[in-house]
């Protein structure tokens, strides 16, 4: 499966997506992790995020609110505009190929994003991002599962907009197992959205000492 095939097509589908993105609410579930995470961060003295898929910029402005600096990367430009308007410092960029320095932040978060990597590319992106963190750096990961034993990857056909995005949903084992070559899964969660089988993954990971 071509990466770079991938990736014009998903910047297309939210380049026309973003404003209305923009204004959809968050998942109450998320918004308490969320909560939760900036807590964590703020305890143990951490100040500088790196967010994998910024989107508008919804998530990363509490983090912002709280005093901490955010950096990240979108594929969309139009996301990336938006986001630079919240205070993220935002580049249009893949996240196999981040453009920060190593051990460049102390904490990490991304939401509904490395779904959109296939399985064979998965590894490649979850050491990109290990790079751009500090050793001990707490890594929220956040994604739309499977809800079965198996994984699944297709097109979202329900898509209204063309070209229609490329999902590659994981079941817990094998999520928890691709996030293990990045470091200790102190906590895991999922809850039913409501949506048929589809749950929502949520956890975090501790970057592993080089």
């Amino acid at each position: 499966m071509d990466p770079d095939a991938l990736a014009r097509d998903l910047a297309e589908y939210y380049d026309r997506e973003a404003m209305a993105r923009a204004l959809r609410p968050i998942q109450p579930e998320r918004i308490e992790r969320r909560r939760a995470f900036i807590e964590r961060l703020l305890h143990e003295g951490r100040s500088h995020l790196v967010e994998v898929g910024t989107g508008p910029g919804i998530d990363a402005l509490p983090f912002i609110e709280a005093r901490m600096s955010v950096a990240g990367v979108d594929l969309s430009d139009e996301h990336v505009r938006l986001a630079r308007t919240v205070g993220v410092d935002a580049y249009r960029a893949s996240v196999l190929a981040l453009p920060f320095a190593d051990a460049s932040f102390d904490a990490g978060w991304t939401m509904s994003t490395l779904l959109h990597v296939p399985n064979e590319h998965c590894d490649d992106a979850l050491r990109e991002i290990g790079r751009v963190l500090a050793d001990g750096a707490p890594l929220a990961v956040g994604l739309w599962g499977s809800g079965t034993e198996h994984n699944v990857e297709a097109l979202m056909e329900a898509d209204t907009i063309e070209p229609k995005r490329f999902f590659s949903r994981r079941s817990d084992a094998n999520l928890r197992a691709m996030l293990s070559i990045l470091g200790d899964i102190e906590s895991f969660e999922t809850w039913n959205t409501g949506e048929g089988t589809w749950t929502y993954q949520f956890a975090i990971v501790r970057r592993r000492a080089r």
